[in-house]
């Protein structure tokens, strides 16, 4: 009888599936790069694939009808394409946007920077009640997987032709992703104009060109592979448009230190230490969950004989960080302007996390 139980569910949710799928339905998901953008649905609900709430298909912008680099930004949220970066321009990154009601020309622009789904629609709809409660214009950078790898965005293709299949195993019904740091290579890319990070001061420059924005700096919040990329971004881009860079819950950290290489440390990359000064007067706030410690699955945690010395999960990787770089400072004799900032009650949950960053942005909670 217990079989009978567990198998009548599924089969349940297999015939929901097949009976849901219909070439002439009225209803689909968003576009989201898996196989259900091509099902369509006679009845409203969810996807039974992706989980994300089914919408009428005549609601939907198809995604071959927006023209790169033709910013089209209404009161409202939205989206558009722009080009990738230099020796990317065959690329594209989708920038999606919440214009709020009470927009003005002096308004605050935040960009986001999503995780490792790379669901920058997601990430947007969570920014969308602070956006029309701050007046904030929110721009969530969306780059597609299969045209941005793992070099190319959590490490900001400072590293490329890394050999992850070889290296790296996953630890079967957990979160946890070993590497063999014996068998990890890689390349270095020492041209910083290549790196991700400049893609943020474009599409900011572009935006406020094409809405006449007064702004002349973006705050940026990112989580965890946003994060990743925003704490190397506060180390390795020595100038930008962003004022405060929120990293958040990043999975592990690469350290301003010549005792370990990269991805972990800054020995073998195109770092040089006398920027150290202007990198710790940054306002960059390393922001955790305070739950996102041994017991928190979601999303990837990365283990390895050097990032274990950060420590065994995010709260205490992120602290391990911020207290080794204070440290550095303090024995350089420089200033430093770094924030920790642990979040109560949150483990890896992106909303939660952003909401604590509005606090801290607009409402100046520390």
């Amino acid at each position: 009888m217990k079989n009978k139980h567990i198998f009548l569910p599924l089969f349940v949710f297999i015939m929901l599936v097949y009976s849901c799928k219909e070439q002439g339905g009225e209803y689909a998901c968003k576009p989201c790069d898996q196989s259900c953008d091509a099902f369509s649905y006679t009845e409203p609900g969810v996807c039974p694939h992706c989980n994300m709430r089914l919408i009428k298909k005549s609601e939907l912008k198809i995604k071959e009808k927006l023209i790169v680099n033709n910013i089209n930004i209404h009161e409202g949220s939205g989206e558009f394409l722009v080009e990738g970066g230099v020796a990317k321009k065959e690329k594209t990154i989708k920038v999606y946007y919440h214009k709020p009601k009470n927009y003005q020309p002096e308004s605050k622009i935040l960009i986001v920077v999503p995780g490792a789904g790379r669901n920058g629609d997601s990430y947007r709809d969570a920014w969308i009640e602070e956006s029309e409660k701050y007046g904030v214009l929110i721009l969530s950078l969306m780059y597609p997987e299969k045209e941005y790898d793992f070099g190319e965005y959590h490490l900001c293709g400072i590293m490329y032709d890394l050999d992850v299949k070889n290296s790296v195993t996953y630890l079967e019904n957990t979160n946890i992703a070993n590497m063999d740091e014996s068998k990890f290579t890689f390349k270095i890319n020492e041209n910083s104009n290549e790196w991700i990070f400049n893609d943020f001061d474009r599409v900011f420059d572009l935006t406020v060109q094409k809405l006449k924005s007064t702004q002349t700096t973006y705050d940026i919040f990112g989580h965890s592979a946003g994060g990743q990329i925003l704490h190397r971004m506060a180390i390795f881009q020595k100038e930008s448009k962003a004022n405060h860079i929120i990293a958040g819950n990043s999975g592990f950290y690469t350290l301003p230190s010549n005792d370990f290489t990269l991805p972990f440390g800054v020995k073998n990359a195109p770092f040089h230490v006398e920027h150290l000064p202007a990198i710790f007067k940054k306002k960059l706030v390393v922001l955790i969950g305070e739950l996102d410690n041994a017991t928190e699955k979601g999303g990837t945690l990365l283990r390895s004989v050097s990032v274990d010395k950060q420590g065994l999960h995010r709260l205490e990787r992120g602290t391990f960080f911020f207290d080794y770089s204070k440290t550095k400072a303090q024995e350089m004799g420089l200033d430093f302007k770094w924030k920790l900032k642990i979040v109560p009650n949150t483990g890896h949950n992106h909303r939660k996390m952003g909401d604590a960053a509005a606090q801290y942005l607009y409402e100046g909670i520390e």
